[in-house]
């Protein structure tokens, strides 16, 4: 299992103090209530899309990337709700890890995780896919409520963010494990854990097949879903942590298992990951990481989406 970080004095350093105070005043801000945090957080969103103008022109050209049939007017709607998720993700991770299970509870809705327990009924590891959602974090919070299990993760190269990112999701959660540890995560497959799972993201050629996503053809796709799938022989199973309109909550979404998916190879795999992805996605759009360069890497002699 993954060596997690620790607290330690060196996280005390000069160099850190405004990181604790801004982590600080994100405690302070989580304590308001929840019709106003919503509030907030949309209107941090509004402001990030107004300063973060790079950010902004990526999410936008992915938008048209993978949509081409939408008008510009609904892109442009969709890019500032995309937005003011944004600004809620940064509310909703002081949520994750500061608010008590009671609270938590309060504000979240579980929908069909009976299927859940249909696959551990059978004695089998759960491949839990859970895409990059501006919702990530709550929805990891969320879903270990229910069912503890190892989140799979890159550490973060600052040390304060990754002991808090890693103490924040073990609050609700078993362990965390780093995504480069593919013994680690067949390990607990097999012996019956739920480990989360993000196959949506351009992770870089090494360890990528080129696929359909959306309406972009070769799009590069990890290969880990089919290594992870054929060699722990898990279930898979899809999970949407939506946020509901008007700040009335959250809904935890669990999909039907896929017990026996395609594993032909990894492309076909990949294939079938996507389809399952883009349905995940389209729950609900504007709360999908649309800032991240899902397209960067290209075919070779293929030039660049951006």
């Amino acid at each position: 299992m993954t060596h997690l970080p620790k607290f330690s004095a060196s996280l005390l350093h000069p160099r850190f103090w405004a990181l604790w105070c801004g982590v600080g005043l994100l405690w302070l801000v989580v304590q308001l209530p929840y019709p106003l945090l919503y509030r907030l957080g949309c209107g941090v969103g509004f402001l990030a899309q107004r300063l973060m103008k790079r950010r902004a022109r990526i999410a936008q050209r992915n938008l048209e990337l993978c949509f081409p049939q939408m008008s510009d007017a609904q892109r442009q709607q969709m890019l500032t709700k995309n937005f003011e998720s944004v600004g809620m993700g940064l509310i909703e991770t002081g949520m994750a890890w500061f608010w008590s299970d009671r609270r938590m509870r309060r504000w979240m809705e579980v929908i069909d995780f009976d299927f859940v327990r249909q696959v551990q009924a059978q004695g089998r590891g759960i491949l839990l896919i859970g895409v990059h959602f501006l919702t990530l974090e709550i929805g990891a919070r969320m879903f270990g409520l229910n069912e503890p299990g190892i989140g799979v993760y890159r550490p973060n190269d600052n040390p304060v963010i990754d002991l808090l990112q890693t103490w924040g999701r073990m609050r609700s959660n078993k362990s965390m494990i780093d995504r480069k540890d593919l013994k680690g995560m067949i390990r607990a497959l097999k012996a019956g854990d739920v480990v989360w799972y993000a196959p949506d993201h351009d992770y870089g050629p090494r360890a990528s097949v080129f696929v359909p996503f959306f309406a972009v053809d070769h799009a590069a796709s990890t290969s880990g879903t089919w290594m992870l799938a054929r060699m722990s022989q898990a279930c898979i199973v899809p999970f949407v942590p939506r946020r509901k309109p008007g700040g009335k909550g959250y809904e935890l979404i669990m999909l039907e298992p896929e017990c026996s998916p395609p594993l032909d190879d990894a492309e076909t795999t990949a294939a079938w990951m996507n389809k399952v992805v883009e349905r995940c996605i389209m729950m609900a759009p504007e709360q999908y990481m649309w800032l991240h360069r899902r397209f960067k890497t290209r075919p070779e002699g293929v030039p660049s989406r951006y």
